[in-house]
C-alpha cells in the first residue's frame, strides 16, 4: 500500500451554491459534491482567453469495444478528437483535428445537464444536445482510419442519482481553478460505423461516461485518472479515481457507484509498476490501494492507448489511457465489502504541458 503519512488533506463537502467564482475570480469554495453546486459563468474568469479550457468527453463501451469522443476549446488550441477501442483485438484507433485559436468560439455549454454543441469543419461533425431525457450524440470524422470514415450516433439516457463533482484551486496561482463533473454508469444505445465495421451498443449491456471540465490551469500538469462501469451481480457498478491535477487538499475526486448512489473515498494511488530503469510499466498489473484501506484492486491491462503531441516544446502532451480489467474488494459507506469482478474500465497517466 502507498504510503500517504505526511499529506494534507480535509475532503470537504461543498455546502454553497451560486456563482463558482468570486469576484476577484477565485473559486469560492473548494472540494466536492454529488450534483454540480456553482454556475460557471466565463465572463467572470480573471484570465485571458487562451488560458481557459472547456472540453466535454464521452466514452461508451459494452464488452466489445469502447468509443471515446472529445469536443475541446483550450484556448489558443481546439481539439475534435475520436478514439475506438477493440477489445478482442487489442488494438486501438485515435485520429484528432487540431483548431487553431478558438478562444471560447467553440460555444460549450456552460452547463453539464442542459445545452448543445453544433459544430463542423470540412473534415469533422460534432452535433451533441443534452436536456432532462437524456444526451444526443452524432459524431462523424472523415478518413478516421486510414481512408474510412467514422459515423456515431449515440444516445444516453438513466442517468445516475449521483454524479462527482469537484471544484479544484492551484496553490501557485490563485486565479487558476479546474470546474469538473463526471457522470457514469448512464445507460447507452446506438452505434457507430468505420468502414465495412458496424457495431451497435445495446441498451442492457453498454454503459456511457462523461467527464465534463472547465477551467484555468496552469501550464504544467501531471495527473492520472480511472474509471470504470458495467454490471456486476445484477447491480450498475461505475468507479472514478483520480489524483495529482492541482491543489486536491480540499478534497478528492474519488468514488464508487452503485445503482447511481455514491459512496466516497479519500486518496488513493494507482499503484503503476515501475521497471529496473525507473519507468512506468504500464501494461504489467497494476494494484490499486487508498489510504483507509477501502480498495484493494488488482487492474490487469490489456491495451496502452497512446498518444504524443510535441509542438515546438509549446504544447506538449504524453497519453498513456490503459484499457483493462479491474478486480477485487471496496469498502462501501456503510461497512459492506462490494466485490468486483473483470469490471472493465481505463486508468490514466497524462502529462501536459499546454
Amino acid at each position: 500500500m502507498a504510503d500517504f503519512s505526511g499529506i494534507r488533506f480535509e475532503d470537504h463537502l461543498i455546502t454553497g451554491s451560486g456563482p463558482l467564482l468570486d469576484s476577484a475570480g477565485r473559486l469560492r469554495e473548494p472540494g466536492y459534491a454529488f450534483l454540480p453546486p456553482f454556475e460557471y459563468n466565463r465572463e467572470a474568469i480573471a484570465a485571458p482567453a487562451w488560458r481557459i479550457k472547456d472540453w466535454d468527453y464521452y466514452l461508451v463501451n459494452d464488452g466489445d469495444y469502447a468509443l471515446c469522443l472529445t469536443f475541446g476549446d483550450l484556448g489558443y488550441m481546439g481539439l475534435v478528437s475520436a478514439s475506438l477501442i477493440e477489445f478482442a483485438a487489442g488494438r486501438f484507433t485515435t485520429t484528432s483535428e487540431m483548431i487553431p485559436l478558438p478562444l471560447g468560439k467553440m460555444n460549450l455549454p456552460r452547463s453539464s445537464s442542459a445545452g448543445a454543441i453544433h459544430w463542423k469543419n470540412l473534415r469533422a461533425s460534432v452535433d451533441w444536445t443534452t436536456t432532462s431525457a437524456g444526451r444526443r450524440l452524432s459524431f462523424s470524422m472523415r478518413r478516421f482510419k486510414g481512408t474510412a470514415d467514422l459515423e456515431a450516433e449515440l444516445w444516453l439516457d438513466q442517468a445516475p442519482r449521483d454524479s462527482m463533482v469537484i471544484a479544484t484551486p492551484w496553490a501557485e496561482d490563485d486565479t487558476a481553478f479546474y470546474y469538473n463533473r463526471k457522470v457514469i454508469g448512464m445507460r447507452a444505445q446506438g452505434g457507430f460505423r468505420v468502414g465495412a465495421l458496424f457495431h451497435e451498443f445495446e441498451a442492457r449491456e453498454a454503459l456511457g461516461l462523461l467527464d465534463w471540465g472547465r477551467g484555468v490551469w496552469t501550464y504544467d500538469n501531471t495527473w492520472y485518472w480511472a474509471a470504470a462501469q458495467g454490471r456486476q451481480g445484477g447491480h450498475v457498478v461505475g468507479m472514478n479515481l483520480g489524483y495529482g491535477f492541482g491543489d486536491t487538499s480540499r478534497a478528492s475526486e474519488n468514488m464508487v457507484f452503485v445503482d447511481g448512489v455514491a459512496h466516497k473515498l479519500g486518496l488513493v494511488d494507482f499503484g503503476i509498476p515501475v521497471g529496473t530503469d525507473g519507468t512506468y510499466r504500464y501494461l504489467d498489473p497494476w494494484h490499486v490501494t487508498d489510504d483507509k484501506g477501502r480498495l484493494d484492486l488488482a487492474f490487469a491491462t490489456d491495451i496502452d492507448r497512446t498518444d504524443h503531441v510535441d509542438l515546438g516544446n509549446l504544447i506538449v502532451s504524453e497519453q498513456h489511457q490503459v484499457f483493462g480489467r479491474f478486480s477485487g474488494t471496496i469498502v462501501l459507506d456503510d461497512g459492506s465489502k462490494l466485490e468486483v469482478r473483470e469490471l472493465r474500465g481505463s486508468a490514466e497517466h497524462i502529462h501536459n504541458q499546454y
